[in-house]
């Protein structure tokens, strides 16, 4: 799977950090629903919050465990800054490697972050941090993410205008390499709605996900070329607007 720098991701989140709440419907409500099946046993002391954003599933973890221990890491530090009143400590920190002891977590937490990295890498650390026992909940998204807007660009040109997402077989099978057991995955499919293609690209580049990496347009699309890709996506409209596809993926596992 292609990935963009990891310096081009990190700037486009620093810049979305201001906005990012107002437009991260999807992140809470995929937040929300990766609780839902989280059931660790006993109550979980200490959690690592990986890929934490501005402290959304931090404040629901709390929510639920007001005596945890939270550890919520970012590499966005605009990002981190916001989560500072919802987590025990921070860390600026890449989560595909973790400046934690081992076996120093009783749950590791990731929401919509891992798409961002390296898989195997993330689920290595993650595997490490836990303790024997611990559980880890994360989700990402599938490939079927974004498919209207790939159809809509796919007439224009041969350039990457969204990022390559994992099958969940994929997701299981980092998992099994990475040391888990007793792994459960899920899929969901959320539809978000614009009123139009400007408004869902604009959502899109407010929560920071805009970076696509290697083969992405450099340059704007001509007049012609945009009411043509404006054109194909309108053929997707329902009553409730233009939609977004999500595929997300929710997996758990154990140490």
């Amino acid at each position: 799977m292609l990935l963009p720098p990891k310096p081009r991701v990190r700037e486009s989140f620093e810049r979305a950090a201001a906005s990012y709440d107002d437009a991260a419907l999807l992140q809470r409500q995929v937040c929300e629903r990766l609780l839902l099946e989280l059931a660790p046993f006993p109550e979980p002391s200490h959690i690592l919050d990986a890929g934490c954003g501005t402290g959304y599933g931090s404040r629901l973890l709390r929510a639920r465990w007001p005596a945890v221990h939270i550890t919520a890491v970012d590499f966005a530090t605009t990002m981190l800054a916001a989560a500072r009143d919802d987590a025990d400590i921070c860390l600026a920190a890449d989560i595909e490697a973790l400046p934690c002891k081992d076996d120093c977590f009783a749950a590791w937490w990731s929401n919509l972050t891992v798409q961002w990295c390296d898989t195997d890498s993330v689920l290595a650390e993650a595997h490490r941090v836990l303790q024997p026992g611990g559980q880890l909940a994360l989700s990402t998204l599938g490939p079927d993410t974004f498919c209207e807007l790939r159809e809509a660009f796919a007439g224009i040109d041969r350039h990457r205008h969204t990022l390559s997402f994992s099958e969940p077989a994929a997701i299981s099978e980092a998992l099994s390499r990475a040391g888990f057991s007793a792994i459960k995955l899920y899929r969901q499919t959320i539809n978000l709605h614009y009123p139009d293609l400007k408004r869902l690209l604009r959502a899109i580049k407010e929560i920071g996900a805009n970076s696509v990496g290697d083969g992405a347009r450099s340059g704007l699309l001509g007049r012609g070329a945009w009411q043509q890709v404006q054109a194909a996506y309108e053929q997707h409209r329902t009553p409730a607007g233009l939609p977004a596809r999500y595929d997300v993926i929710l997996a758990y596992a154990r140490k």
